[in-house]
């Protein structure tokens, strides 16, 4: 075994050294000082010319620079780049960003200028840093500043990525990783983004205001039939997978569900669950507060894209209900909304201004409307929002009462398959207590007195 031990080296400099290395310094200060004073201009810039050339041949490095604007436009890089590398900061950051509007439930990080962010993709090392620059430069919106203080010029920051990596990774960088951060930053808004719920406005500018939905409705907690359930979900996951098959076959790529059922059979929480499940916003159009067919395509067009449009009671407007069974067609008054703008408004032309939208109608009487609306296209889905059955209840219960069985369920079971009642109904009777044989026994007397009097009419 050898062991080497430094307790006896001097590393430390010698004056020789020093001497030494401060007159080679000095000797390139004065060569280059020669070389300015007797080289022709024109030799020196060839050979700087060449020297750049020579650099630029022998470097490994390549730099990706991403603006954050195109001219006048954002570039669609930047922000993705932005959020992506908001979570790759390494724990030894000297300095991050962080963020939180008043609505927002998280705070947000991100990148600060100047600080490397290293990334690996399929093992190859990425250097990411955010360059800031102060420019000076005419601002035209800034006439009056400029006759007052005499000066034209104001401060702007330009701000850009700069991706470096080896050259040999040029392909892959180009073809594969850029894609897989505007993939990713994708995925991260979805997962962060507020759902919102929007509603007419004619006070505001885009004919709509919003606030947050903090709806807390979801599948699971949804009581309705399982296998309706299951169907309704393969149904949206089906949708929303198939932008490509729409555009080939030429279809706008849209959705159309029809909830119908009795009051109180949980509609408008379905709506929310859905809304919760793909993460859209929501557009509640009440058509009573619509002017005429103009409004409502301008309101159509300030929806987004990935969102749910929400259609309640579509039943109650009289210029919409069935035709055959009023008699005809009424007369068109072009101050309200008609069935022919309805139609067009959400199976025409104007359909197609947004992807991947769902169009919600809500009715407690499916009979009253015109079959023109009922048909695909239009309403693909009819889903039948009926009164509570026994797996409907286990469901309330189990968010009511946190329980999955218990003696008087079978009574609850034969006593739902003789009494017409709502979900909302037995989750009235469910929120009177938090003990279970309370609850339970004060819902199987509800069911009672409602079978008693259904038997007295």
């Amino acid at each position: 075994m050898v062991t080497f031990s430094c307790e006896n080296l001097n590393l430390a400099p010698t004056n020789a050294v020093i001497s030494t290395v401060a007159s080679a310094a000095a000797t390139a200060v004065l060569l280059c000082t020669i070389a300015s004073d007797f080289i022709p201009e024109q030799l020196q810039s060839f050979f700087s010319a060449k020297f750049k050339t020579l650099s630029k041949t022998l470097t490994t490095q390549i730099t990706i620079v991403i603006d954050e604007f195109n001219g006048l436009t954002p570039n669609q890089m930047f922000e993705p780049a932005n959020l992506y590398l908001g979570t790759k900061i390494s724990p030894t950051a000297r300095r991050i960003k962080a963020s939180k509007n008043e609505k927002e439930k998280e705070v947000e990080f991100g990148v600060d200028k100047d600080e490397e962010i290293v990334d690996w993709f399929d093992g190859v090392r990425l250097n990411w840093v955010l360059v800031s620059r102060t420019m000076m430069g005419e601002n035209g919106k800034n006439k009056k500043k400029k006759r007052e203080s005499g000066s034209g010029l104001v401060k702007s920051e330009v701000r850009f990525f700069e991706l470096r990596f080896h050259k040999m990774h040029k392909e892959m960088v180009l073809s594969r990783y850029l894609r897989y951060v505007l993939s990713e930053a994708k995925k991260i808004k979805e997962s962060r983004k507020e759902i919102k719920l929007h509603t007419v406005d004619y006070n505001g500018t885009d004919y709509w205001s919003s606030i947050i939905l903090d709806h807390p409705a979801t599948f699971d907690k949804i009581a309705m039939d399982p296998e309706v359930k299951k169907g309704l979900i393969e149904d949206l996951h089906l949708f929303i997978s198939r932008k490509d098959y729409y555009r080939r076959v030429g279809k706008a790529w849209k959705r159309g569900y029809l909830l119908y059922g009795p009051p109180g059979s949980g509609k408008s929480s379905l709506v929310a669950a859905m809304a919760n499940y793909l993460r859209f916003d929501v557009y509640d159009l009440d058509l009573k507060e619509v002017m005429c067919n103009s409004d409502l395509r301008r309101l159509l067009i300030g929806t987004a894209s990935k969102s749910i449009l929400v259609i309640e009671d579509i039943d109650c407007s009289g210029e919409l209900q069935n035709r055959a069974a009023e008699g005809g067609a009424p007369p068109v008054d072009d101050e309200k909304v008609s069935l022919s703008g309805l139609l067009n408004f959400i199976d025409g032309l104007w359909s197609t201004c947004g992807d991947e939208r769902i169009i919600i109608f809500t009715t407690n009487h499916k009979d009253r409307l015109d079959p023109a609306l009922l048909r695909p296209g239009r309403m693909d889905v009819h889903i039948h929002m009926s009164y509570c059955t026994f797996s409907g209840f286990k469901v309330l219960a189990a968010n009511y009462l946190q329980i999955q069985d218990h003696p008087l369920y079978k009574d609850l079971d034969d006593l739902l398959k003789q009494v017409q009642v709502t979900p909302a109904e037995v989750a009235g009777e469910l929120m009177k207590s938090d003990d279970p044989e309370i609850a339970l026994r004060g819902l199987i007397g509800f069911l009672k007195a409602s079978r008693r009097e259904n038997q007295e009419q």
